[in-house]
């Protein structure tokens, strides 16, 4: 029965795009030219199948300006219709976009997106992609 249904899992393809929030973003090392942001990422499986992570590639805008992209190669299941919870390193050139933000007054909240795809380890769709917006209050 177990082989049976994994089988199964293997040839079900249509997946929903899982939505993704930013939790936290800790700023690590930085200069005028790079910054090095530790970013929490809370991830929403929508499917009736467990997501099998094996990294994602991602752009990041904040305000409407990209300022970072990358890859992340974190691998973890994620629950059919649960949550998980995983950091990306992510290193970044926000100088322009800040300055061109905080040159405006105080900014109360940022505006992020965040797109790109999930690859997974298993099944034969390889990957997922996704595009998210919110917002992250300044404190």
């Amino acid at each position: 029965m177990t082989l049976a249904l994994a089988g199964c899992s293997v040839l079900w393809t249509h997946w929903q795009a899982p939505s993704l929030t930013v939790v936290n973003i800790q700023l690590g090392h930085s200069d005028l030219w790079q910054q090095h942001l530790q970013v929490r990422m809370s991830v929403h499986n929508p499917n009736d199948r467990e997501l099998p992570v094996q990294g994602l590639s991602y752009t990041l805008e904040v305000n409407g300006e990209e300022c970072a992209h990358g890859e992340s190669g974190a691998s973890f299941v994620v629950p059919a219709r649960g949550d998980a919870e995983f950091d990306m390193s992510v290193t970044a050139n926000a100088a322009a976009v800040l300055l061109r933000m905080f040159g405006h007054g105080n900014v109360p909240a940022l505006q992020y997106r965040i797109r790109g795809k999930v690859e997974l380890s298993s099944g034969l769709l390889r990957s997922v992609p996704f595009d998210q917006h919110g917002e992250l209050q300044l404190h």
